[in-house]
């Protein structure tokens, strides 16, 4: 039986979405149907629809979702149907090179794959007046269902609600793994993160988490710092106003950050992170800019054993992180609530999109029915 379901659909770069009710073929092998409960406003989707981020269009955005299962198909436990699930937009295949080395990220298939924008095993499964319709990043989140490999569709607590959930799928654990996994955070040490958007702030947390000390938080909102503050960040500063290095060199005795964390993706800010951590010290690439976009250095900043990582997704293991972040967030540690700024229905996107642009949102969250 083909379903039929709304999604906001991009025909091209630069355009509006448009909500459209596009077809879709029950799940196949190995596969699930998962009717979404909430999805989250990402600026990566941004990059498609400003065409900075290349793929086929028409297609469907969207890659920070939860929902509930609907149906499964053949070769899935049709126990599944009903749990509460958290999206990964990171299937993997489990046997290349990079799988085999712990490092599912760079997965041959799911790296291959990627530009063309269709399912992990291959194909495009929407369509829209018969035209097929890509996938973004195998979730095409911004629907009201959405088809992606059982693996990525990680169950959760009950208790959890989807709008929270929602973002686990991409900002939060981008964040939280990248100070708790990647970044090797030991208790007592002090942590800068430049950039208090949602990745931001999620690493700040990870930094309280992982039992930092000192939290400095860099942006130039300070609404943004001011959130900053309240999940975790013991100093703030506001770049408009003050030098960061200075401010963090007072902080330490001259020292410079033992690791800082890079969550804005412009140029100034990755020569930020590394004129301000220490000698000896880490940072951890989170942003990014064009990946034709040439980024200099300061060559001295770069001396005296520094170690520079890029982490795309925290070091994700999502079978295990997606449940661990949601009960951190039952427990009352990981303080989800104040990230979303924006719940919009799923007719109000482009609007969604116009706040993400302009700065005005942390993270507005596209709500499907009921997402508590």
């Amino acid at each position: 039986m083909t379903l039929r379901f709304r999604a906001a659909v991009l025909g091209a770069p630069g355009e509006r979405l448009r909500v459209e009710t596009v077809e879709a073929e029950q799940p196949r092998t190995g596969e699930v149907l998962v009717k979404i409960g909430a999805a989250g406003l990402c600026h990566t989707d941004l990059e498609v629809i400003e065409g900075q981020l290349v793929y086929p269009m028409p297609i469907v955005l969207g890659h920070e979702a939860a929902g509930t299962i609907a149906a499964v198909g053949p070769g899935v436990d049709r126990g599944r149907v009903g749990e509460r699930v958290v999206l990964s937009w990171n299937p993997h295949c489990g046997r290349c090179f990079h799988c085999e080395r712990g490092q599912p990220i760079l997965c041959d298939k799911y790296v291959s794959q990627g530009p063309a924008a269709v399912t992990f095993e291959g194909s495009t499964r929407l369509s829209l007046g018969g035209v097929p319709v890509r996938t973004m990043m195998h979730i095409a989140g911004f629907a009201e269902y959405a088809i992606v490999t059982d693996a990525c569709a990680v169950a959760i607590p009950a208790a959890m609600p989807l709008d929270r959930a929602c973002l686990l799928g991409c900002g939060v654990l981008t964040g939280v793994g990248a100070a708790t996994r990647i970044a090797g955070l030991r208790y007592g040490d002090t942590a800068m993160v430049i950039g208090c958007g949602a990745v931001g702030l999620s690493a700040v947390q990870g930094a309280r988490l992982a039992g930092a000390s000192r939290i400095i938080a860099i942006d130039l909102n300070d609404a943004k710092l001011a959130m900053a503050r309240e999940v975790g960040a013991t100093h703030t500063v506001n770049a408009r106003d003050a030098d960061p290095v200075a401010e963090v060199q007072a902080l330490t005795g001259g020292r410079g950050a033992d690791c800082v964390l890079e969550a804005a993706g412009n140029e100034t800010s990755f020569r930020l992170s590394v004129e301000a951590c220490r000698t000896g010290g880490e940072i951890v690439w989170l942003g990014k800019v064009g990946v034709n976009q040439d980024v200099s250095f300061r060559w001295g900043s770069l001396m005296g054993e520094k170690r520079i990582t890029r982490s795309s997704y925290g070091g994700a293991r999502t079978a295990t992180d997606f449940p661990a972040l949601a009960r951190s967030y039952l427990r009352g540690d990981l303080k989800l609530d104040r990230l979303i700024t924006h719940r919009i229905g799923l007719d109000e996107i482009n609007r969604g999109f116009d706040d993400l642009r302009a700065g005005r949102s942390i993270r507005s969250v596209i709500m499907f029915g009921d997402a508590l």
